[in-house]
């Protein structure tokens, strides 16, 4: 049994089932084969079409008929509306609207929109050598981010005015560098105007602006400094164990956790017993039941680890809740980033900055890595100034390649054939599977 939509005098939506009609208003039915009136006005009876009956007089005259028209007494189509046609399917049914199928939806089209920017807004005491930063919610195309849409002006009274500088775009973020450090304790407004456009060629969604005020000093960039933590590629508090075969390049300490704690690395104590070495290890081990100095040397290392990661988590986020902490695929500029949940990485992530620029990842929860993925490093930047302070667990997947330097104030998993390029600084354990673990050459 067919069902159609019926639209009455007033605007309601009728439901017409075969010979039978549920309508709260005085809609038009025609018969069989026959043309629906809508309600009309009051009026005498108008005549009978060919074939069929004349529709009642009164308001919302019917008409019925094997083939005919309602009549034109009062008339067939009311005040509401002209009469409905029989559709072609309905073999002597009842009628309806006529059948003009609704324009198909166009597809839905995203449109980019600055999602954080830095400095952020209203910031004062601003570095007089900072970049301007703006993070994107999709990719952009690079050739649409340039100095005519991306622009810097000086606000101030006596100088003010756009500010030269180069612009550059790369995936979802863009930089804006100034040509010369911007003058002391000046007001300046960042504009991306909606020139600038998403890889399908979708301009942002509004003209996105903030500003700032500079203070009076030029600060270069801050890496945290690790102290003594610095001398180990790997250090942790309670144990570090691996699956063989791991590749490991720099020195491993362990503390106050005895040797018995390091696993899985076939130890030969040296003659001194003030460190150890492994056919996995290009370094020395270290444990906290080792000969003078070692103890002491690991106390120090230890204290200064988690000193590194207080540096850390102190520092003022320049981004917050960058994309709910679902980070893979983007490519970030130099900066600090703020989360207060959990930190996902599920596909490849870039860092974009020179040899000078510094990240810091500041993670309340737990840092997890997926599978197969890779974070990579562009434009001279290095491992070294990279650093993840992070509260929680840290998991890098299988075969996924990391940079930069870890601090977990719990532990750090390494997935089979996962690789590094930084450092490994645990409070409690480090796990490793067949891993290949590299300091910095710095």
């Amino acid at each position: 049994m067919k069902s159609k939509l019926l639209l009455s005098t007033s605007g309601s939506v009728c439901l017409l089932l075969a010979f039978a009609t549920a309508c709260n208003d005085a809609a038009t039915v025609a018969g069989v084969g026959g043309t629906a009136g809508a309600a009309g006005a009051s009026g005498a009876a108008g005549a009978a079409g060919s074939g069929g009956v004349a529709g009642a007089s009164g308001s919302g005259g019917a008409g019925n008929g094997g083939s005919g028209t309602g009549g034109s007494g009062g008339s067939a189509s009311g005040s509401g509306g002209s009469a409905g046609n029989a559709p072609d399917d309905m073999d002597g049914g009842l009628s309806s609207p006529a059948d003009a199928g609704a324009d198909a939806l166009p597809p839905l089209v995203t449109v980019p929109t600055v999602t954080s920017n830095s400095p952020p807004d209203d910031a004062t005491d601003v570095a007089l050598n900072r970049r301007v930063r703006a993070i994107f919610s999709e990719p952009m195309d690079p050739d649409t981010l340039d100095t005519t849409s991306f622009t810097l002006t000086s606000l101030s009274l006596d100088a003010g005015g756009p500010i030269g500088g180069t612009v550059s775009a790369t995936g979802s973020s863009a930089v804006f560098v100034p040509d010369a450090p911007l003058a002391a304790g000046t007001e300046f407004l960042a504009t991306i105007s909606t020139a600038a456009t998403d890889a399908e060629g979708t301009a942002l969604a509004a003209e996105h602006s903030w500003s700032f005020t500079t203070g009076e000093v030029l600060i270069p960039g801050n890496p945290v400094d690790l102290g003594t933590a610095g001398d180990y590629v790997i250090l942790a508090k309670s144990a570090i164990s691996t699956v063989p075969t791991s590749a490991i390049t720099g020195n491993v300490g362990v503390s106050p956790a005895a040797a018995s704690f390091i696993t899985g690395f076939s130890l030969t104590a040296d003659a001194t017993n003030v460190f150890s070495t492994s056919p996995q290890v290009t370094g020395q081990l270290f444990a906290a039941n080792y000969t003078s100095p070692t103890p002491a040397n690991l106390t120090a290392a230890v204290s200064d680890m988690e000193l590194a990661f207080t540096d850390a988590a102190g520092r003022a986020a320049e981004f917050n809740e960058l994309e709910d902490g679902s980070i893979g695929g983007l490519t970030l500029p130099e900066g600090v980033y703020k989360w207060g949940s959990n930190v996902s990485i599920a596909t490849d992530l870039t860092l974009d900055g020179d040899a000078t620029a510094v990240w810091i990842f500041q993670v309340a929860q737990n840092l997890t890595v997926s599978n197969a993925t890779d974070i990579t490093l562009m434009g001279g930047a290095l491992p070294e100034n990279v650093f993840w302070q992070v509260s929680g667990a840290v998991t890098i997947g299988t075969t996924s390649h990391f940079e930069g330097v870890v601090l977990s104030q719990t532990a750090i998993t390494l997935d089979t054939g996962a690789s590094i390029d930084g450092r490994l600084l645990a409070q409690t354990a480090v796990v490793l599977r067949a891993n290949t673990v590299a300091e910095p050459s710095e």
